[in-house]
């Protein structure tokens, strides 16, 4: 009998009393392995009463028994990492070790939510004016929501839901439809943790469900991860609804190759970036700019693009899965046709990609193109697949005005061996992350997650100092105490005496 995946609603498992369900299928053999409800309104409207109510006495919870709940929780997380892995690589088709990646930078973000007592101090004034002091403090939300993607179904929850509730606030998951299992597994932990019921919920669904957690009157803030058009969707509703809200969007990621620059580190860097997790990955390099003679390079690169091939999570020889689902898988074979019949020069195709023993899986091998324009759709576009597009260029300056025109601000990463030349370059582009000989920009969760432009709607953003932000209010006080009743007149100005 298929598993049916339950709702976290109230501290319980439940099973959701929908008549609507959808498959959750293994990527690489297109076998069910599980059904995942698309949660009633009203089972919605218990998740989110439920996290109010349960708001009431969590907001009082001293910060130091908060720190303690993450200190428990990061622990299970170690404790079972591998088990989470395991399950991830099933429902997703990451390989084993990519899944690994997934949970421990999710376990990293969990760590820096055991801070939050420093991470959430205010600031203190004596003196603003004679005997007067002001200060701020912080002070949580109520029940948040996150609505998360497939790619990542262990880290993105974890860059949302622990900070959240360290903060104070209770908080509502929607994980993607796709593939729930690991959230499932997640809360699972979270509630071993210790818990209190009503602080993590979660629900399951598509549109009508986001819809419903994004105009609901009680969600103050909404935080999302993944595409353009949903991002802006998200974004819109949600302030339009007068609520705080934080959506990571859509990305065309460039990587700058100087001639400086170390060839083989480049290859190497430049091949796992673009291919790994199959390019899904809202930070995998998607555009290669060769900048002078470097361009020389490229067969080279064909060539180490060349010898990785995809496979089964379990095998270790494999660089990567198979996408998500067959639609995908028919989303980027469509790009690759777009890129050959726009005129780009197709150096590796791997639109014909067969693994042995699965011959229903979603796979696309990895695919290279140069000769590739601005004005192509596989380089206005996020293609979300295994496929890298060359662009030849001969200055710096050239490659800082193209990536400056694209609309598009996630990541960008430049290798060469001349400081001036990378100072040069995280000074003038404008993109939120930059790497300097390193491929993939991601900041550790001390730092905050800024993609910029059309890559993120909003103000604050993941994780780090501003995830604090986004999730609290700062109040300030302005305090003065009087010694002895003084009859000091009346003031009819704005300003302290």
């Amino acid at each position: 009998m298929t598993v049916r995946v339950p709702l976290l609603i109230d501290g319980q498992m439940v099973q959701s009393q929908s008549d609507k369900f959808i498959p959750v299928t293994d990527p690489a053999t297109q076998n069910v392995i599980a059904e995942v409800p698309c949660a009633t309104e009203a089972e919605v409207d218990q998740a989110i009463d439920s996290a109010k109510k349960a708001f009431e006495t969590w907001k009082e919870t001293p910060v130091g028994e908060r720190a303690r709940l993450m200190l428990r929780y990061q622990a299970l997380l170690k404790e079972h990492h591998d088990e989470i892995a395991t399950l991830l690589s099933s429902e997703t088709g990451k390989t084993f070790e990519d899944a690994k990646g997934d949970v421990w930078r999710g376990i990293e973000v969990v760590e820096h939510a055991c801070n939050i007592a420093s991470l959430s101090m205010g600031e203190t004034v004596e003196n603003v004016a004679r005997k007067i002091d002001c200060y701020s403090i912080t002070q949580p939300l109520g029940v948040c929501v996150g609505i998360t993607p497939f790619n990542f179904p262990a880290m993105i929850p974890l860059w949302m839901f622990p900070m959240a509730i360290a903060c104070g606030n209770t908080f509502v998951l929607k994980p993607s439809e796709q593939d729930p299992l690991t959230p499932m597994r997640l809360a699972e932990l979270f509630i071993e943790a210790g818990a209190p019921a009503g602080l993590l919920q979660v629900v399951h669904g598509t549109k009508e469900v986001v819809d419903q957690l994004l105009t609901h009157k009680d969600t103050p803030a909404i935080s999302f991860v993944g595409s353009v058009a949903v991002g802006e969707h998200i974004y819109r509703t949600g302030t339009e609804h007068l609520k705080r809200v934080q959506a990571f969007a859509g990305a065309k990621n460039h990587m700058v190759i100087m001639p400086d620059a170390s060839k083989n580190q480049v290859i190497n860097n430049l091949v796992g970036a673009s291919v790994g997790a199959g390019g899904q990955r809202c930070m995998a390099i998607s555009v290669a700019l060769f900048v002078g003679s470097a361009k020389e390079w490229i067969p080279e690169l064909r060539e180490a693009m060349k010898k990785v091939r995809p496979g089964a999570w379990n095998d270790p020889e494999a660089g990567y899965g198979p996408l998500i689902n067959p639609a995908a898988r028919q989303r980027v074979l469509n790009f690759i046709q777009q890129g050959k019949d726009s005129g780009a020069n197709c150096l590796l195709d791997g639109t014909d990609c067969q693994v042995e023993g699965f011959p229903d899986g979603n796979w696309v091998g990895p695919t290279l193109f140069s000769g590739v324009t601005t004005d192509m759709s596989i380089y206005q576009e996020e293609i979300f697949g295994p496929v890298l597009c060359a662009i030849e260029l001969d200055s710096l300056e050239d490659a800082i005005e193209l990536i400056n025109a694209n609309p598009y601000g996630n990541g960008t990463s430049i290798f060469t061996s001349s400081g001036a030349v990378a100072r040069k370059y995280q000074h003038e582009i404008k993109v939120g992350q930059v790497g300097i000989n390193v491929p993939v920009p991601v900041p550790l969760p001390m730092f905050s997650f800024t993609g910029w432009r059309k890559s993120f709607y909003g103000d604050q953003h993941a994780y780090g100092k501003q995830a604090v932000k986004f999730y609290t209010e700062t109040k300030t006080v302005t305090a003065r105490w009087f010694e002895e009743d003084i009859d000091t007149g009346v003031n009819t100005t704005i300003q302290l005496k």
